[in-house]
């Protein structure tokens, strides 16, 4: 595991960070970034890829996770944000945020998939780190969940689009009643698919 040759090599701290809903095309990008106690302890055991937990196991580790932490640390960045710089730099802008966010010393950062440009504490970004590392996982599953829960909210606020069934990403149901009620504050407009409705 990576986080063992870090471990073994003197870094302590590794705080783990993820998003979800970089594929949606309304609701926020989140992006989670946690240092937990131990990688190794047994009530980590569930922790995996947030894609391929239930619903009801993610929701179970949430709290475990955070309780499992050292600092962890959830940001949201809005349609509006990703609309004006773009998904990708609002990606590694959420994740330079949410590290920042984190109030103890980190000595190193794992990232999934992306790299962080200009960050001044060594990282490495980790091909599938939702699968492979569980520091990563864990950021994966704060940030699924925090963002699920938001677009639950916005389903009540915004009724009719089934948000609190596909969360926001594009699918035949969720297009029809783009093109059919119109779109919300809270669609990505800078996306082909919200463009073309409008």
């Amino acid at each position: 595991m990576i986080e063992d040759r870090l471990i073994a090599s003197g870094a302590t701290r590794i705080a783990g960070v993820d998003e979800a809903g970089r594929g949606a095309c309304a609701g926020p990008l989140v992006v989670a970034a946690v240092v937990l106690k131990d990688i190794h302890s047994p009530v980590l055991a569930d922790v995996a890829d947030s894609k391929k937990l239930t619903p009801s196991m993610r929701e179970s580790l949430f709290d475990l996770i955070i309780e499992q932490s050292i600092s962890y640390s959830i940001i949201s960045i809005e349609p509006s944000e990703i609309d004006g710089i773009g998904l990708h730099r609002c990606n590694l802008e959420g994740m330079r945020r949410a590290i920042s966010s984190l109030d103890c010393e980190i000595d190193y950062v794992l990232t999934d998939g992306y790299s962080i440009d200009g960050l001044v504490i060594p990282n490495l970004a980790v091909w599938k780190g939702d699968s492979v590392t569980k520091s990563i996982a864990a950021a994966s599953v704060l940030a699924k969940v925090y963002r699920d829960r938001i677009m639950v909210e916005m389903d009540r606020k915004y009724p009719g689009y089934g948000l609190a069934d596909h969360k926001g990403y594009v699918t035949a149901s969720h297009q029809t009643a783009i093109e059919n009620i119109g779109v919300t504050d809270i669609h990505r407009k800078s996306y082909a698919n919200i463009a073309r409705a409008q």
